[in-house]
């Protein structure tokens, strides 16, 4: 992750290429429940690892993260892998719940009811079109979905809803009219693509804002009014990145000062662009996630959210202060999970345990790091449907 490590193996690299991949039933009780009517009937959800519900599985997610359709991965709260790449739930699990509506199935998932809405994250996705990375000599064994594949699907999605232009409007409406649009952390995996090339940061930086831009526009553009996107979290204090960057690499936190720095930047970039996408769009809502600041109020304060490790994975293997080997990933034969995941913020060195994921998303929903507040949001959806 670290810009300064530039010679890796291919096997190192492929698994940073799996960072964020960097990813149906009725929702039980929650501390970040919100409403007492829901405001609205389904939530679509686009993303890599940190939101897929699904959408990839052991045989068809990125390398290095090869087990996820195996224990231990789900033990805690479903008690059987779900193709999440956690313990338990996910942050858009929690959302869920705090709106009183059911997990979201993943898209891929042709039986499923979707009645309440669709997940299209996929884990290994990239914001930048995968051709790209081929074109530049770049493309490892990952995922070859982009953003762009899950608008795509989306969009199939909206047809089967009979929602195809203008001349079908309320059929759109119909699908699109009560949605929350979550729109989940997505571009650290084209950041990690850099490592060891050519390929600038500033260049991925560029590129992919300018896909979730792109993105954003065709959504606002078919009819979404209430949006929320996150920005990407404070990736140097994932274990893998703490493992390979250098020792004098290290923040004010004791992650990887390089890093962080890099997702901040990008952030940065993105909430603009959110700004001028307001503007354009007066008529929706569009709210700014704030992970990294979430992540980073976590770190500060392990203790104070329950975390007794802040910087070890529970799923993991060799041991040290990480627990984390990039040749023995969680779920191979020779790696091993903690008894209590609710104690660590990191599962298996890239993606967060549930019990991180539900501080994280109580901070967004019910704290200060959403802008403008997701209250607000809610408040202006039952506006305008006449609840108050």
């Amino acid at each position: 992750m670290a810009p300064s490590i530039t010679t890796l193996s291919s096997k190192i690299a492929r698994i940073i290429t799996s960072i964020f991949i960097i990813s149906t039933s009725l929702p039980s009780a929650s501390t970040t429940a919100i409403p007492n009517s829901p405001p609205f009937k389904k939530i679509y959800a686009f993303g890599d690892s940190y939101t897929d519900t699904g959408n990839t599985g052991s045989t068809t997610g990125p390398s290095g993260f090869n087990y996820v359709s195996k224990l231990p991965y789900g033990k805690t709260f479903f008690h059987h892998p779900t193709n999440r790449y956690s313990d338990g739930r996910l942050m858009i699990d929690f959302v869920a719940e705090a709106l009183s509506l059911p997990y979201l199935p993943p898209y891929q998932d042709q039986t499923a009811n979707k009645s309440a809405g669709v997940n299209f994250a996929v884990a290994g996705s990239t914001a930048i079109v995968y051709s790209f990375f081929v074109s530049n000599n770049l493309a490892l064994d990952i995922t070859h979905q982009s953003l762009g594949t899950q608008l795509s699907w989306f969009n199939k999605y909206l047809e089967g809803q009979g929602c195809k232009g203008d001349t079908t409007r309320s059929q759109c409406d119909a699908a699109l009219s009560d949605a929350l649009f979550w729109v989940g952390e997505i571009g650290a995996n084209d950041y990690a693509y850099t490592i060891g090339s050519s390929v600038s940061s500033s260049t991925i930086q560029k590129l992919a804002i300018s896909s979730v831009t792109g993105f954003l526009q065709a959504l606002l553009t078919n009819g979404a009014k209430y949006v929320v996107v996150q920005g990407l979290p404070t990736t140097g204090c994932l274990p893998l990145a703490m493992a390979l960057a250098p020792i004098d690499d290290r923040d004010d936190l004791g992650c990887v000062a390089s890093a962080n720095k890099q997702a901040s930047s990008h952030n940065a970039v993105l909430q603009s662009k959110l700004q001028e996408l307001r503007k354009r769009y007066p008529q929706a809502v569009i709210v700014y996630a704030d992970f990294w600041n979430a992540y980073r109020a976590v770190m500060k304060n392990a203790g104070k959210y329950g975390f007794r490790e802040p910087f070890r994975s529970c799923c993991g293997s060799g041991g040290g202060p990480y627990n984390f080997d990039v040749s023995n990933a969680c779920g191979s034969p020779s790696s091993s999970s903690c008894p209590s995941p609710s104690q660590y913020i990191n599962w298996d060195g890239v993606h967060l345990t549930e019990a991180m994921y539900k501080v994280v998303v109580d901070l967004l929903l019910n704290g200060t790091f959403s802008h403008p507040p997701f209250q607000y949001l809610l408040n202006r959806k039952k506006q305008a449907a006449g609840m108050y």
